[in-house]
């Protein structure tokens, strides 16, 4: 028998000794008095051996415990922080005393009653006159230092790295202050948060490939949305004129340290308005949140500085590829531009000009742009949903934002004109078996757009890579509570 198997025997011999003592070791509620960061913050004044007559009443779960014989000692950590307690045979009564030392393990979530006092090394401590147990843990923790050090293994395990790694939290604390400062931002500026579909009879506002499914009641198929452009597009046409949401998309595809097939997309659209105004408007509020939750425009990421502050550098793609790539490719011949790809090690399923340069520019430009750069007017081939510039059509007016060599979002002048739209679309169709991604024909779209939508302009934001950014985390998972994680077999498990 291992170790942990003796320790799990343990303590359910200590539950079914409890139960036959009439003690639930499982109780429904317990009224909670006091924080422990509440104690830390109140008490910080308190000298060493200094003692308080205030009462206090605490919850959490016991990270360590130390049995001295008359003396024991535990870490209690709850949502705020953490407390020493101290049971002293003198001091502690002693029925709570032995109850303690037969029943109370680390891991246990346990609420004490007591009074404050500092110890002669400094420990803010609980003295505890009263215990109760709250959630009796079967499984022990993991070693404090040895346990929970495989990053799999943590991901796949979140709650024990929550328990063991209090920085995780802080991570996901900071996560929310993100989405909040955004929101504010949106807000000032007019814009109504709204919620879209996420089951959608027909995929679009993107290339991806989606996850499908069926719907029982309508005997249909449907899918997992990949974007949720197309339905706050389909709001400005109904009347609205700023909108937003944070929005869970699907993709089915690979993933890696800055891809997850489910992510969190901030989309907006706003009426009367073309790419260039929302690249201020992105300069902006990635200035103003970064700002607002680190205290600086400058962050530290992976050992490189980057600063948010405006004004940004501002490229258009042909130039950023003559620049760090060291090609023209305008004045490439498509038979130059199909070499360079071979050359490259580039396949794409359906040789079009406009996303050969688009691919030859991620594979020579991205890794250079890492302070903030807007790279503008790609080709317009590579977005069919976006208008083209009126001095020349073969780009469109379309940009991204690029941080740390990623790209951190999408953003462009909506093509609001029905005919060029639907003979887009009717183009992708045929494309369908060769390429899955290609984006598909819809109707009620289109009838939108005939009805009429304004001068319209759309932001997308990728929620998690900003999020990575700003709290210094390697990998998109490390910013996702629950990560997708291939399964382990049998024998794993």
């Amino acid at each position: 028998m291992s170790r942990q198997d003796e320790i799990v025997n343990e303590r359910k011999r200590k539950i079914k000794t409890l139960r036959d003592l009439g003690i639930n070791p499982y109780p429904n509620r317990y009224d909670v008095k006091n924080k422990s960061g509440e104690l830390q913050e109140k008490y910080k004044k308190l000298k060493n051996e200094g003692k308080s007559k205030d009462k206090v009443k605490v919850a959490g779960r016991l990270m360590t415990l130390r049995d001295l014989g008359k003396i024991a000692f535990g870490t209690l950590q709850d949502g705020t922080g953490k407390v020493q307690i101290v049971l002293q045979e003198k001091e502690t009564p002693g029925k709570v005393f032995d109850f303690f030392k037969k029943f109370i393990d680390s891991g246990d979530h346990v609420g004490v009653e007591g009074s404050i006092f500092r110890t002669k090394r400094g420990e803010l401590s609980v003295l505890v006159k009263e215990i109760t147990i709250l959630s009796k843990s079967i499984l022990p923790l993991p070693e404090k230092w040895h346990g929970l050090q495989d990053k799999e293994e943590r991901y796949r395990k979140r709650y024990l790295d929550l328990i063991m790694n209090p920085g995780v939290k802080e991570v996901f604390v900071k996560r929310q202050k993100i989405v909040e400062a955004i929101r504010e931002f949106l807000f000032e500026k007019g814009y109504v948060e709204v919620q879209t579909p996420i089951l959608q009879p027909i995929y679009g506002g993107t290339s991806a490939k989606p996850f499908e499914s069926k719907l029982n009641a309508l005997d249909m198929k449907v899918y997992m949305r990949i974007s949720n452009e197309m339905y706050l597009k389909r709001l400005i046409g109904g009347g609205y004129e700023r909108v937003f949401e944070f929005s869970p998309d699907f993709r089915n595809e690979g993933i890696d340290a800055t891809h997850n097939p489910e992510f969190t997309l901030m989309e907006t659209m706003c009426a009367y308005s073309d790419y260039e105004n929302n690249m201020d408007l992105v300069e902006e509020m990635l200035e103003s949140v970064t700002k607002k939750v680190t205290g600086s425009t400058k962050i530290e990421y992976q050992g490189k500085t980057i600063d948010f502050k405006r004004p940004w550098k501002r490229i258009k793609m042909v130039d950023s590829i003559k620049r760090y790539g060291k090609i023209d490719v305008k004045k490439m011949s498509d038979e130059n531009l199909k070499k360079k790809l071979k050359e490259l090690k580039i396949d794409i399923p359906v040789f079009k000009r406009g996303i050969a340069i688009e691919e030859i520019f991620g594979e020579l430009v991205e890794e250079h742009l890492v302070q903030p750069t807007i790279v503008y007017d790609y080709p317009f081939e590579t977005c069919g949903l976006a208008k083209p510039k009126e001095s020349d059509p073969s780009y469109a007016e379309r940009f991204e934002p690029y941080i740390n060599g990623w790209e951190l979002g999408n953003i462009y002048s909506e093509l609001n004109d029905p005919e060029i739209l639907e003979k887009y679309w009717r183009e992708q169709e045929k494309l369908l078996s060769k390429d899955e991604e290609s984006q598909r024909l819809d109707e009620d779209f289109l009838n939108m757009l005939k009805v009429g939508m304004p001068p319209t302009s759309g932001v997308g934001i990728g929620v998690d890579r900003l999020v990575m950014l700003l709290t210094n985390s390697p990998s998109i998972r490390d910013v996702i509570l629950f990560p997708f994680m291939k399964p382990l077999d049998s024998k794993e498990k």
